[in-house]
């Protein structure tokens, strides 16, 4: 499951998974389709109006989320689903693959947020941070999230 497009590094790893035999969904907003940067090759891909679709409708079909190094689209789609999760609104994995330490700056930015009051260590600490993407899989089924943001005895 990814964004749907033939371009960039999403682009390359739908067909590899392809060819390894995997079947790929890819969920594109219909503006992207007009820009003709549609995967029209993989096994599924859904057209959706527009991101806000495209993020709703991959989230309910994910059942985990893995982050590669990427840029602001990567980051925008990650901190959603990391405040979804923090929210109750999911209960799902989230994950960074941590290549050559590309999310370290990050991490470290949400450490200092943890230590400012900004964010509870139990939020931080659900990210499942590796350099190796099996170890990361290997993680997803002892997956538990920590109690919602605002749930009941929880308000601060």
């Amino acid at each position: 499951m990814y964004g749907g497009a033939r371009v960039g590094t999403m682009g390359v790893i739908a067909d590899a998974a392809l060819e390894a035999g995997g079947w790929v969904t890819g969920v594109i907003p219909q503006s992207l389709v007009d820009r003709e940067v549609a995967h029209h090759g993989i096994d599924d891909l859904h057209v959706v109006a527009d991101l806000h679709e495209r993020k709703a409708l991959m989230a309910s079909l994910a059942d985990a989320f893995l982050a590669l190094p990427g840029g602001a689209g990567t980051l925008e789609e990650l901190f959603e689903v990391f405040t979804w999760a923090q929210l109750g609104l999911h209960d799902k994995p989230i994950a960074l693959l941590d290549v050559d330490g590309y999310y370290q700056p990050m991490l470290r930015f949400l450490d200092h947020m943890s230590d400012q009051g900004f964010l509870r260590p139990e939020y931080r600490d659900m990210l499942i941070v590796d350099t190796d993407v099996d170890a990361i899989l290997d993680r997803f089924p002892d997956h538990r999230a920590p109690r919602e943001k605002w749930a009941s005895g929880n308000a601060e």
